[in-house]
């Protein structure tokens, strides 16, 4: 007989249980009221989902309670039903706004201002969401990931992330680990042409080895090409020259937000070279971990990084959360992070002593770091 006594608990099942993820629906009436009244209300979306949360971060402290990861997949009905519903919420928004921002009860710059407002939502929720689903097994959730990612213009996004990112995570070839000393202007100037380039070489890669071309119908990015076509072209219909634009701002500022997001969950950690271009696996370690409640409630544990990169598999619910000793620790959340990370001077006082101090605790073998100094070219064969 096994002995359960010392297992976390089975994830509780239910609506009432699952609520506090759903808080990404509190955008959909603060985008709406922004998009009909305007001025200062359309404040009231980047105020919740960057200083609100915060401020409950702070009220509540830290989550470090964990499930019992082999939880009943059917108990996470309501879990799973907040993701897959976004897709619909996400297009409705977009296409309001536009229709909002063009329809003459808002000035220009207050439509452009409001998908901004409106980026945030679709990329701190709807693209944290897209990630979420295309790591699942079934094919629905998949697809919809990806037609979320791709109505941000950035479809391939499900590419890199699955087939390099989770591959190469911590060594030169995965662009999207932020480097040690680096800006996040710099890492953006890399990343984002960067992550396409490898994103294609990937994808050319695996059908290459189905002796298939690289203009081969399962080529993913033909979905990620002209569906992105058919976003723009329906933003035309809807608003013209100035609904295609912004289209463009909502998808940019999404865009953006994702990478900052991608700036600090590895910020400067690397797995240990063992020589002959080969690297230790990716550990809990090699990610940084954020334990803070509310912004873990609103990014569906996206936080509980170090334990996403350990098993890619787990659904959110049951991601567990690590100790000091396991892997480290952010000071804040995602979004308070976000907002010093726009501040290169302040973000490395605050991250590259953590920086210095993971590598004592993890690797205090390692004397010499100047090879990892800059992991844009690969460390000696």
């Amino acid at each position: 007989m096994t002995d359960t006594s010392s297992r976390p608990p089975t994830v509780a099942a239910g609506f009432l249980p699952a609520l506090p993820f759903w808080l990404s629906l509190v955008f959909v009436p603060l985008i709406l009221w922004a998009a009909l009244a305007g001025g200062w209300a359309i404040l009231g979306v980047p105020i919740y989902a960057w200083i609100v949360i915060s401020l409950l971060d702070r009220a509540t402290g830290l989550n470090r309670e964990n499930a019992d990861p082999d939880s009943p997949e059917e108990g996470l009905f309501w879990y799973r039903f907040v993701t897959m519903i976004w897709l619909p919420v996400q297009l409705f928004l977009i296409g309001f706004c536009i229709w909002a921002g063009t329809s003459g009860h808002l000035g220009r710059w207050e439509a452009v201002a409001l998908m901004a407002a409106l980026g945030t939502a679709t990329g701190g929720v709807g693209i944290n969401y897209a990630h979420e689903l295309m790591h699942q097994r079934n094919r629905l959730e998949r697809r919809l990931g990806e037609w979320l990612m791709i109505s941000v213009l950035y479809g391939h996004f499900v590419s890199e992330h699955l087939l390099v990112h989770h591959r190469y995570v911590g060594t030169p070839r995965d662009p999207v680990t932020a480097r040690y000393n680096e800006s996040v202007y710099g890492f953006l100037a890399r990343v984002l042409p960067g992550s396409l380039v490898s994103a294609w070489k990937a994808e050319a890669a695996m059908l290459a080895r189905k002796d298939l071309p690289v203009w081969s119908r399962q080529n993913p990015f033909w979905r990620y090409g002209l569906g992105g076509l058919l976003f723009l072209a329906i933003a035309g219909l809807i608003g013209g020259w100035f609904g295609v634009l912004l289209f463009l701002v909502q998808a940019a500022v999404a865009i953006l937000q994702l990478e900052m997001v991608n700036y600090v969950e590895h910020y400067g950690l690397t797995r240990k070279h063992l020589g002959e271009g080969k690297y230790e696996p990716a550990k809990p370690r090699h990610s940084w971990n954020a334990s803070h409640r509310f912004s873990n409630y609103l990014l569906i544990n996206l936080q509980r990084h170090s334990d996403h990169h350990f098993k890619p598999s787990r659904r959110f619910p049951v991601l567990q959360t690590y100790s000091e000793e396991e892997a480290p620790q952010l000071p804040y959340g995602y979004p308070l992070m976000i907002m010093i990370s726009a501040n290169p001077l302040w973000w490395r006082r605050m991250m590259n002593p953590r920086v210095r101090a993971w590598r004592k605790q993890f690797y205090p073998e390692i004397t010499d770091w100047t090879p990892y100094k800059d992991m844009r070219n690969p460390l000696p064969r």
